[in-house]
């Protein structure tokens, strides 16, 4: 099969479609040939030697896709069955092995493109915010990176929830794209401190930035306030005032979606596919899909992605 190869490891740009060996499936797994991939931050990272696969998992870029069932292997599943798949790795290929509980069927409406992009950040959002934080009603939630992809998924199922929804983003259009699918409280980060802004007021945190807004953040949470960071765009290393955090009762998780073991996930996917496939299907979110590349094209659509302009999300088609 072709999938994309990085040809040296030292240049993350040397994303190459080659012939490589046909994944062999195991036990509870079925084969999908992809006809979409989605593409993540998580997938520069890996390309940049920060983010390896778990061990077992494809060497392959690619953490979601849509395809059809090619062999169902032990599973019982239909050849030719419509699929979204959750993955640890090999996305960005022609076929990937897919354990039978991170298969999710396409949304009523959506084309296999459509949904090749929506997989990872679904089950992101609905696992960190709600699964985790324990996002409700009445409660404010603060957003980073809101013109994302995931942040302008997030956005949508803190609405969904009947969360107040407060975003930070870098422009004027995105802080419009952000407008535009709910947010309530803009935040030009260029321009505003955000803590001073939101000064105790926050119910929850979903942060992409990681140690760059550490102290900030904390500012933000209200007692017993709870910040979950899915993201180390602003460095890995920072200060902790204990005090705060012990007279707040805040709670600060890390979470990875990636690393979890397939039982784990497979309790994300059922619980997304629950409470998120039918916001989707009613057109309560609307997923944002920022541009379209052809599978080569691989390293152009990383390109995109870093540079910062992207609103929504970018997929690879095979």
């Amino acid at each position: 099969m072709k999938a994309i190869v990085q040809k040296d490891p030292e240049d993350p740009a040397s994303l190459v479609l080659e012939d490589v060996a046909m994944p062999e499936l195991a036990d509870g797994e079925v084969l999908v040939k992809v006809a979409a991939a989605g593409v993540n931050r998580a997938d520069l990272l890996q390309a940049r030697g920060h983010y390896p696969p778990p061990a077992g998992a494809s060497e392959i870029i690619g953490l979601e896709c849509a395809g059809t069932i090619a062999d169902a292997g032990t599973t019982g599943r239909e050849v030719g069955e419509e699929v979204g798949c959750l993955l640890a790795g090999g996305g960005y290929a022609e076929y990937v092995a897919v354990p039978e509980g991170q298969l999710l069927p396409i949304p009523k409406g959506y084309s296999l493109v459509d949904a090749a992009s929506v997989i990872e950040v679904a089950c992101t959002v609905w696992s960190n915010l709600v699964m985790e934080a324990g996002l409700g009603r009445d409660q404010t939630v603060l957003i980073h990176g809101g013109g994302g992809g995931i942040g302008t998924f997030a956005i949508q199922v803190a609405k969904s929830l009947g969360a107040k929804v407060a975003v930070t983003a870098g422009s004027a259009e995105k802080l419009e794209t952000c407008m535009r699918y709910g947010a309530d409280v803009l935040i030009n980060y260029k321009e505003q401190d955000f803590a001073e802004e939101l000064k105790g007021q926050c119910d929850v945190i979903l942060d992409i930035i990681g140690a760059k807004y550490l102290k900030q953040n904390m500012k933000s949470l209200k007692k017993d306030g709870h910040m979950v960071i899915i993201g180390m765009q602003g460095g890995t290393k920072a200060e902790i005032n204990l005090g705060a955090l012990v007279a707040n009762r805040l709670t600060l998780q890390g979470t990875t979606l990636r690393a979890r073991d397939t039982e784990a996930k497979a309790a994300i996917v059922a619980e997304t596919v629950k409470n998120v496939w039918p916001l989707l299907e009613s057109g309560r979110i609307k997923h944002h899909r920022h541009a379209t590349f052809p599978l080569a094209d691989a390293a152009k659509a990383h390109a995109a992605l870093d540079s910062g302009d992207v609103t929504g999300t970018l997929v690879l088609t095979v």
